[in-house]
């Protein structure tokens, strides 16, 4: 598998594998967003899915892939500082502020970010109507943010807090996006970066959500929440895998931009399976999300 992946690198099969794995990172994600919402604490809910996967995927590390080389070790662990601030910094917004409001904030920061990052990093280029579509997929999924900003009743006095915090988390999913790009590159096998990326990744928020669990006055039953992390971190390993293997395949920054669409995936399910209304107005937004992600896929 992973000398096929290898083989089909700067192709045209990779980037029709790339597109594919892109827009099912995005689906999957939008999945795992809905997965999370308002059941438990997000501490305690994001630490139940890293010890999934990082128990999921810890045999495939010791047995199945090659062990890393010591300068991987180095930008693993470069990951995992990176990807913890995240976390922390998602947990704290989501504390902070309302789902639908900071969700669509840190969606919709990261691909202008990581675009502007990796037209530096690793010298992508892009045409006007792909920086274009960028633009609109970008300003579609903020805009949906100020719309929910101006349903919301509840959690107001924190929102300004929670919004400052969901832009750091944005700027974060940047960080991790490219740097992720450059470890996953560096790796002979990209399989041995994923799966030793997980089991590190997992050692952080299971301790923190430990920690709080063990602080609550009415802590929630280990069983139904471990039920929902082993649930998480599978999905988690096929979303964050699928959009790594893609910045492998093709443009890092195509890729990223097409993971956000995961907002739109995120209101159809809310609408088809959860009931919520979408209306004219998110309805447009939604329209503008999707033409962004045509025009950076086809604008070239």
């Amino acid at each position: 598998m992973s000398d096929w992946l290898i083989s089909i690198e700067g192709t045209e099969t990779g980037q029709i594998v790339a597109l594919s794995l892109a827009l099912m990172s995005a689906i999957l994600h939008a999945v795992f967003g809905a997965l999370q919402k308002g059941r438990f604490d997000p501490w305690l809910t994001r630490g139940a899915t890293d010890i999934s996967y990082g128990l999921i995927v810890l045999p495939f590390a010791l047995f199945a892939v090659p062990f890393p080389q010591p300068h991987i070790w180095v930008i693993l662990f470069g990951a995992f500082v990176i990807h913890t601030t995240y976390k922390i910094l998602q947990a704290q917004a989501y504390t902070k502020g309302a789902y639908t409001v900071v969700y669509p904030v840190v969606r919709g920061t990261g691909p202008l970010i990581t675009v502007l990052a990796v037209s530096v990093v690793f010298s992508e280029h892009y045409s006007i109507g792909q920086w274009f579509g960028v633009l609109i997929l970008s300003g579609g999924i903020l805009g949906l943010a100020i719309f929910n900003l101006s349903h919301e009743t509840v959690q107001r006095t924190t929102l300004y807090t929670a919004l400052f915090l969901a832009f750091l988390t944005g700027v974060m999913v940047a960080a991790y996006t490219t740097y992720d790009a450059y470890g996953i590159r560096a790796t002979p096998n990209p399989f041995t970066f994923l799966a030793w990326f997980y089991v590190v990744d997992a050692i952080a928020m299971p301790l923190i959500a430990a920690w709080r669990w063990r602080r609550m006055e009415t802590p929630p039953q280990l069983g139904a929440l471990m039920r929902r992390g082993f649930v998480g971190g599978v999905i988690a390993i096929a979303s964050f895998g699928g959009i790594m293997l893609a910045t492998r395949l093709d443009k890092v920054g195509e890729a990223a931009v097409l993971r956000e669409t995961s907002v739109l995936f995120a209101a159809l399910i809310g609408w088809l399976f959860l009931r919520e209304k979408v209306g004219a107005k998110r309805a447009a937004l939604m329209g503008l999300i999707a033409l962004g992600a045509v025009l950076v896929e086809f604008g070239s």
